[in-house]
């Protein structure tokens, strides 16, 4: 599916690059999208990073931003291909992210977001003891979603290629 969702992208004039690291036996991934400008240069549209470990819960995205003036479906395409990754090459079938609580408007507005990307609010990360080591890892509090990798794919993809009619 990634070999194709790479075609896909081809045939828009976007590139669709994914960036992989194993340091200390994790997965370190950086995706990104963007449009070549000439001989060595690239306009970037959209981006991921995350990480991930061995177990069917070890997918976890950090950092997602899409440009303003990317094209429709960058971000559908974004999705598609990380999930796509994380099916082809890890033992991953579950990912996690935060939608972090900085303002209170801005958090109700990712929320929406990820669940209509097919994640569910697994539970909030607050001032509790025991949510530290977790506010560590995403470096706030917020809502810790998780989403079924195939779901979210499914979703992307439908709507990746919906942008292209």
């Amino acid at each position: 599916m990634l070999n194709q969702l790479e075609l896909e992208s081809r045939q828009r004039d976007l590139l669709l690059r994914l960036q992989v690291r194993r340091p200390l036996g994790l997965w370190s991934l950086r995706l990104v999208v963007a449009r070549p400008l000439g001989e060595q240069r690239l306009q970037l549209f959209g981006e991921l990073k995350g990480w991930a470990y061995g177990a069917s819960s070890g997918l976890q995205l950090d950092t997602m931003r899409v440009s303003p003036d990317a094209p429709v479906g960058t971000g559908d395409l974004i999705w598609a291909a990380v999930m796509a990754w994380a099916l082809e090459t890890t033992p991953c079938r579950r990912a996690r992210l935060l939608a972090i609580r900085d303002d209170e408007r801005q958090h109700r507005r990712l929320v929406r977001y990820f669940q209509s990307r097919g994640f569910r609010t697994a539970r909030e990360l607050n001032a509790a003891a025991w949510d530290l080591p977790l506010r560590m890892v995403w470096g706030g509090a917020g809502a810790l979603m998780v989403g079924d990798c195939e779901e979210v794919q499914r979703r992307a993809i439908r709507r990746w290629r919906q942008s292209a009619a």
